[in-house]
């Protein structure tokens, strides 16, 4: 009766291609941090094989992979913390990213079991992580002569904005980081899911694909469908009661919203405790028997009301469908004002994965 995922490999396996496609002259780093936006990180690594590295954010993440017997090439985009960070990304074969000039210290310091591949990140805008570009030079020069870091040194950056195709400010960011990659005559990267589909110049030799993989759009109001992206996640349950209300029935906790006559409203086994956002509003479209209806109240830790007017034949077991095929996330999350990266990060573990390969 509980909700379940359904986790496409053949979608994840198209939207991999679909990268590849659209920047045909860069290599794919394919970002599965954060569980694979919550698809399963394993699941995501073994059905994306052919990528040519591997994204993740923290140091645990790619001893995870290595653990599992995955042999793929993995970055570390958040770099490591201390000199025991850097012994297990060199005892594992993880990339590291050096966004900071105390790990080039440490670098120059530590006596490792062997050398690290290492990309230096620099901060053209997003002012996150990343070296100054003033001090790239230096650091960079740095990085070359230092014996723990395997060549080649490679150089990446963060666009802020690629989202909005719109805003100028990648361009201002590729405008500081594309000369100095040409001047130390480096391997790049720059380009997150929205510049590899939206900023050609930013492509450089890796992209780093995350969101488009798994089937949602990385713009600011946009659609997967529109970039031929499938969706990866299906979220699903079933109708768990159908209740017969008359006129003026508040639902749910506040009473929020009222029965406007005489109606049948469903209760679907979901809620905030399985990751479906607490705050989406009444009238989020809900599909029923593969039609649409509105949610209706304030969503519970454990269930949903649906409006049934338009579905009176539907009978306790029905299925429910909260995203995915048919429903796009990024339809439900700009309802309940979040973006679709943390619908999916958020999926609760009493929510079972069942894989699927058609």
């Amino acid at each position: 009766m509980g909700p379940s995922a359904l986790i496409d490999l053949s979608a994840l396996r198209h939207n991999l291609q679909r990268a590849r496609a659209t920047a045909p002259n860069s290599r794919v780093i394919a970002v599965i941090k954060a569980d694979a936006y919550g698809h399963g990180m394993l699941r995501a690594a073994r059905a994306l094989s052919t990528a040519d590295a591997f994204g993740v954010a923290r140091v645990e993440e790619g001893v995870a992979l290595r653990e599992a017997g995955i042999d793929t090439p993995v970055l570390v985009m958040g770099g490591f913390f201390d000199a025991e960070e850097l012994a297990r990304a060199s005892a594992y074969r993880l990339q590291l990213t050096i966004h900071r000039l105390h790990q080039v210290q440490l670098l120059e310091q530590t006596q490792i079991a062997r050398p690290v591949g290492c990309w230096l990140k620099l901060d053209t805008g997003m002012h996150r992580l990343g070296v100054l570009p003033e001090f790239a030079k230096d650091a960079f020069h740095r990085l070359q002569a230092c014996r723990a870091v395997a060549p080649p040194l490679r150089l990446m950056t963060h666009l802020a904005n690629a989202d909005d195709l719109d805003d100028d400010r990648s361009n201002h960011q590729l405008q500081v980081f594309l000369p100095l990659t040409a001047e130390l005559g480096a391997e790049a990267s720059a380009a997150n899911s929205a510049a590899t589909l939206g900023w050609p110049a930013a492509h450089c030799d890796w992209i780093r694909p995350g969101i488009m993989l798994y089937g949602s759009s990385p713009f600011l109001n946009g659609r997967a469908e529109n970039h031929d992206l499938r969706p990866v996640m299906t979220l699903q349950s079933r109708l768990m009661a159908v209740n017969q209300l008359p006129k003026g029935s508040r639902i749910g906790y506040g009473g929020t919203w009222r029965c406007p006559e005489p109606m049948q409203v469903g209760v679907a086994a979901i809620g905030y405790g399985d990751g479906y956002p607490r705050h989406a509003p009444s009238g989020t479209p809900v599909l029923v028997n593969g039609r649409r209806v509105p949610l209706v109240g304030r969503v519970s830790m454990d269930m949903i009301s649906l409006d049934l007017r338009t579905q009176p034949q539907a009978r306790v077991g029905d299925p429910v469908v909260l995203w995915g095929r048919g429903l796009p996330a990024e339809e439900i999350a700009e309802a309940a004002g979040t973006i679709s990266y943390q619908l999916f990060c958020n999926i609760g573990n009493r929510v079972v994965y069942i894989e699927q390969d058609n």
